[in-house]
């Protein structure tokens, strides 16, 4: 038996690089972690924010992970009817202990058909989108259930990483890791989720996201439509 732990973190074109590297800077310090960046080949590949990462493996060659992560970001919408993409996931979750996401990721673990009748957690803003596939929305940071976990927008990734780190190697290796990171959050303004940020500002993101929502729900509606087929 090997103590390596092997952690997978799919990586896509237009990914919010944030929901990826935070949970890989948490998860890379546990002890005998190995971690693989994956995508369909090991070109480089552009975040949403304008910069490139490398993948480290690609679907073909990566072994079989303890832990399969999937970040959101804008090229999650695509995601979601990405066959290829799907096959892996469910390839790798038949064998994983934990499959996992952050943000809109749980939206593409959604279409490959690995939430139905698990809890989530989601980005806010469309959160209820993963009713669609069979999977219960939950309006918390950080949602277990059984091997699932998920972590919500962005910055919770870190606390996601985190909750998995202490389900791996116990709290004090975790507690170590945030404070190696000095996780300590104290930020400028309070207007993190909806209800702290107010209908204003809610209703400016809402306008300036209104296009790729459009496209979400309707990739959403195919993902969701042939999930159900699949499950019929």
């Amino acid at each position: 038996m090997t103590d390596t732990l092997q952690i997978g973190i799919l990586f896509f074109p237009a990914v919010t690089q944030l929901d990826a590297m935070g949970p890989a800077q948490v998860l890379s310090r546990l002890p005998g972690a190995k971690m693989h960046m994956i995508w369909k080949t090991r070109d480089p590949v552009t975040t949403d924010s304008g910069f490139a990462v490398l993948p480290t493996t690609t679907f073909a060659d990566c072994p079989q992970l303890d832990v399969i992560c999937v970040p959101g970001g804008v090229g999650q919408v695509a995601l979601m009817n990405d066959l290829e993409t799907l096959a892996f996931l469910r390839h790798q979750a038949e064998g994983a202990r934990f499959v996992t996401s952050v943000c809109t990721g749980s939206l593409v673990l959604a279409a490959a058909g690995l939430l139905k009748g698990y809890r989530s957690a989601c980005h806010w803003s469309v959160r209820d989108e993963l009713a669609a596939f069979g999977a219960i929305p939950v309006a918390d940071r950080v949602v277990r259930d059984r091997n699932r976990l998920s972590g919500g927008g962005v910055t919770a990734g870190i606390d996601f990483g985190l909750t998995l780190a202490a389900e791996l190697a116990g709290e004090q290796v975790a507690r170590a890791i945030q404070l190696m990171m000095e996780y300590d959050p104290n930020p400028p303004f309070d207007s993190g989720s909806p209800e702290k940020a107010g209908p204003e500002l809610v209703a400016l993101y809402k306008q300036r996201t209104a296009g790729m929502m459009d496209q979400r729900r309707e990739e959403k509606r195919t993902a969701a439509a042939r999930v159900a087929a699949a499950s019929a």
